[in-house]
């Protein structure tokens, strides 16, 4: 049981505190106890009002959300926060699978961050870097952890050579700290540095991401997921939980930076800013229940994530968490852009389960786009007229796009990578873009990729035989 009370009951942002907030809990006596039990029926009360409103109705949709400023009369919303939430104690942290999370510290009870928007040197797949923006080094940003009822405090230092903003999307806080240039706050100005702070109110996925100048700073990269676990758990416990940034990109083979103009044709697909095969898998035990949470901050396309193996329930929006008699069961989940999708199942197979969306131009890297359709075509002796003239030419995608997937010694473009996949345990996984693996396994040693899955004897798809098919009557 959480001992936790709030430790700023005034409205509006709390007073800049610099001193270092040691863990000064005395032993627990009867009384302490009884106390704390106290302050935790009072706590529990503040946030469980909340809580019961989203699972018995839409939140907003019939009454002021609570702790708003209507719901409580004042000139903005509750700004009172608990202790901050840490991790292992309030929380299992999520797990980003090829990213990294925003350090904090604690000073005076509010969890401090410092972002740097920067340009950074990525990798997206081996074969293919690109000079992109994004925060602390990182593309996508890192991912910000934090609890329900914590008091966060942001300092942005913009190091790019154009403004910039953040906004929090998704996350309930006072207009002001909202981060759309212009209407809320001045622009970050190259060298400056900026401060936000606010209470978060609420649990579930949101993300953030620039507000100035969208199209270009977005499209370079500067994104990232802000993960809000609830004070108390809610549904069942997770034993993994992982989240996953979906993107889209316009990098043209030969070029190092991607291309901020482009509207709609998008050759770049990625989950955490990774195209197969540079994406981790998701390493589970069997048995364990899992939650995978999606965000979409693609500049133009919804991505419908499908999972072989399992059937899911979807469990958030990013709106908060579902009332479980309204989920529903699916193995496909559509991520519109802007938006953030939960989904959670139990790992009860083991093995390899492809993970992707399942748009299929979404899973070809760059030379999938502007290759004329070959599908058909009867070269005869064009290959050897064409050789005089360009030696090493051989006519391709005859047979569609799947037989260059073995073709990975041929020379390719500077700065690119081929059009699909990468070395699976058999062949060519003839995926890339936007796909990655779930491995399911009965024991895991470490955290690590335990390597590809052996099928047990008898459960794996194979030639069949010329006895088999006279047996069942089939002739081919």
């Amino acid at each position: 049981m959480s001992t936790m009370k709030p430790t700023d009951e005034t409205p509006g942002p709390s007073e800049d505190t610099t001193s270092e907030v040691t863990d000064t809990t005395p032993a627990l006596t009867r009384r302490t106890l009884l106390a704390r039990t106290g302050a935790t029926l009072a706590t529990g009360a503040l946030l469980m009002h909340g809580r019961a409103q989203a699972q018995s109705s839409v939140p907003g949709a019939n009454a002021p959300r609570a702790g708003s400023a209507a719901d409580t009369g004042g000139k903005v919303a509750r700004q009172s926060h608990l202790p901050p939430g840490k991790a292992g104690r309030d929380y299992r942290p999520v797990v980003v699978p090829n990213g990294a999370k925003l350090p904090w510290k604690d000073v005076g009870g509010v969890k401090v961050f410092h972002m740097v928007a920067e340009e950074v040197e990525h990798e997206f797949a081996p074969g293919l870097k690109a000079t992109c923006w994004g925060y602390n080094g990182h593309v996508h940003g890192p991912t910000i952890e934090v609890v329900e009822g914590d008091r966060v405090r942001f300092y942005v230092t913009n190091r790019l050579p154009a403004s910039t903003t953040v906004h929090w999307h998704g996350i309930l806080l006072p207009s002001g700290m909202d981060g759309v240039g212009g209407l809320n706050q001045k622009a970050i100005a190259p060298g400056e540095t900026y401060r936000y702070e606010f209470t978060v109110r609420q649990s579930g996925t949101g993300m953030y991401h620039s507000h100035h100048d969208e199209m270009t700073q977005m499209a370079l990269g500067m994104v990232g997921l802000f993960i809000i676990h609830p004070r108390r758990p809610v549904g069942p416990r997770v034993d993994r939980d992982f989240a996953i940034m979906l993107h889209e990109w316009r990098i043209d083979p030969g070029t190092r930076r991607p291309d901020p103009n482009e509207m709609t044709d998008f050759n770049v697909l990625t989950m955490n800013a990774k195209a197969f095969p540079g994406t981790e898998p998701l390493v589970v035990r069997k048995g364990e229940r899992v939650r995978i949470r999606f965000g979409n901050l693609s500049a133009m396309d919804h991505h419908p994530i499908h999972l072989h193996g399992y059937q899911f329930r979807i469990t958030e929006t990013d709106g908060g968490r579902i009332p479980e008699s309204a989920q529903w069961p699916e193995t496909t989940v559509l991520v519109p852009t802007g938006s953030t999708r939960t989904i959670e199942f139990v790992a009860d197979e083991p093995g390899d389960w492809a993970m992707h969306c399942h748009m299929t131009h979404h899973v070809m890297n760059q030379m999938g786009h502007d290759v004329p359709n070959m599908v058909g075509v009867k070269p005869q002796g064009l290959d050897a007229k064409v050789r005089p003239l360009l030696p090493g030419y051989m006519t391709m995608g005859q047979t569609g796009m799947g037989d260059m997937a073995g073709m990975h010694h041929m020379p390719m473009p500077a700065n690119s990578i081929p059009m699909v996949g990468g070395k699976g345990p058999y062949d060519d996984i003839t995926m890339g873009g936007m796909f990655t693996l779930l491995k399911v396994r009965d024991h895991l040693d470490g955290e690590g990729d335990p390597g590809w899955y052996t099928p047990p004897q008898g459960t794996q798809a194979r030639p069949a035989q010329e006895d088999e098919l006279r047996r069942d009557g089939i002739i081919v």
